[in-house]
């Protein structure tokens, strides 16, 4: 069984998230940490867990979900995995830096590329791939049936949804998404966003304001 671990870092206040197995095997996926304060939490958590990193995944590559990936690829030699039509958007990391006002910074390399309607496999246990844009055009989440969650990433929120002013952002596509990929899941099913707290699928079907079911 896969347990789930959240960390709140950066200025944008970005959950990354740590999924492990009972054989102290994990992955680290979205790792936004800002500066050597917020690696050393991750670390500090990781040694203390006794947990061995695996890979790097992410749900997608705006700025505020990879600033972490150069410090985990040095100290382990970690494989970085993404969704292919992000491209773009990894590819205008140091324009998205320049943007925020956040220190330069040079996108990371990918390799290799998450397929949507596969599964990952962490020892024994698989997660289910689900491509989900609009938010970017490679937004994925990551469904762990027998856990009952979702890693959404910044497609749904608690009472909110993923902006799409940015670019390669669509509203409709979006909401298709949410409707197609997340709304079709069982409604207890608990929902790990990008940011926030985290929800429930039935939850945001009643009420949330911006895609109802």
């Amino acid at each position: 069984m896969l347990r789930i671990t959240g960390f709140t870092f950066n200025p944008f206040q970005e959950n990354t998230y740590v999924l492990h197995n009972e054989q102290g095997e994990c992955w680290i996926i979205d790792p936004g940490m800002f500066n050597a304060d917020e690696e050393k939490i991750l670390l500090d958590f990781l040694t203390r867990e006794k947990l061995r990193p695996q890979q790097i995944i992410n749900t997608h590559t705006h700025i505020d979900h990879i600033l972490g990936i150069h410090g985990l690829k040095a100290k382990f030699q970690l494989p970085f995995g993404m969704h292919e039509d992000d491209l773009p958007i990894l590819r205008n990391a140091a324009g998205a830096a320049m943007m925020f006002g956040l220190p330069a910074f040079a996108a990371p390399q990918a390799d290799f590329y998450i397929q949507a309607g596969t599964t990952l496999s962490l020892g024994q246990d698989t997660v289910e791939v689900r491509l989900a844009p609009g938010h970017s055009p490679g937004s994925i989440v990551f469904y762990y049936p027998e856990g009952g969650f979702v890693v959404a990433g910044d497609v749904l929120f608690q009472g909110s949804v993923g902006r799409t002013d940015l670019p390669g952002g669509d509203f409709s596509t979006l909401s298709n998404s949410i409707q197609q990929q997340l709304y079709t899941l069982p409604d207890d099913t608990l929902v790990y966003p990008g940011h926030g707290p985290a929800t429930s699928i039935g939850e945001e079907k009643r009420s949330n304001p911006f895609v109802r079911e």
